[in-house]
């Protein structure tokens, strides 16, 4: 298990101020409203609380317990880890964010697997590779370069689909650094 952080310094302790203004009650019902609006149902409604924040600090509030159950499920955060992010919130507020996170786990794990999911509809099913070396052209009589043949197996909306290209050194780089940049990105989604 990796230790987990607010992205920013002073997220945890915002978050905490705001929360602690409700009730244990309050709180209670507020997490489990955001987890319904993180798994696809209504989120909470502001008018349930008009006069306990402003709508910044609404949005904020929203914003910062949305991303502490991401976090903690995406990355499979302990009640240690969790407890940890929660240290500025009294103890009566941080269990009751703590017992709703494991209340409903298995639904906003589910809920970020669809996000994730969503992204595309194109899966790869298999993929095959070879290394060639082109040692002459109709224009270059001396070439000497490596080529990678890649062939992929894509299905999309239950259609198997052969892709295959064919990768010069500089490609094969740029290539690899926008798949590291997809997998950042889905690994951020979680």
């Amino acid at each position: 298990m990796s230790t987990v952080t607010w992205p920013q310094a002073e997220a945890g302790a915002n978050m905490a101020a705001l929360l602690n203004r409700v009730s244990c009650v309050d709180c209670l019902e507020l997490c489990h409203r955001v987890v319904d609006g993180l798994c696809g149902r209504e989120p909470p409604s502001r008018g349930n609380y008009g006069t306990t924040w402003s709508l910044q600090e609404w949005l904020q509030l929203l914003d910062r317990l949305a991303e502490l159950f991401r976090l903690a499920v995406g990355s499979d955060s302990s009640d240690e880890e969790v407890l940890a992010m929660l240290s500025d919130v009294s103890g009566s507020h941080a269990d009751a964010v703590l017992r709703v996170l494991r209340g409903r786990w298995e639904e906003i794990q589910r809920a970020l697997l669809d996000r994730t999911s969503a992204i595309s509809t194109a899966t790869l099913q298999d993929f095959d590779w070879q290394l060639k070396l082109a040692l002459s052209s109709d224009k270059i009589s001396s070439l000497h370069t490596p080529l990678l043949s890649l062939s992929l197996d894509v299905r999309e909306n239950g259609v198997l689909r052969p892709v295959t290209m064919e990768l010069n050194r500089e490609e094969l780089g740029t290539l690899i650094s926008s798949l590291e940049a997809a997998n950042k990105v889905v690994l951020q989604l979680k």
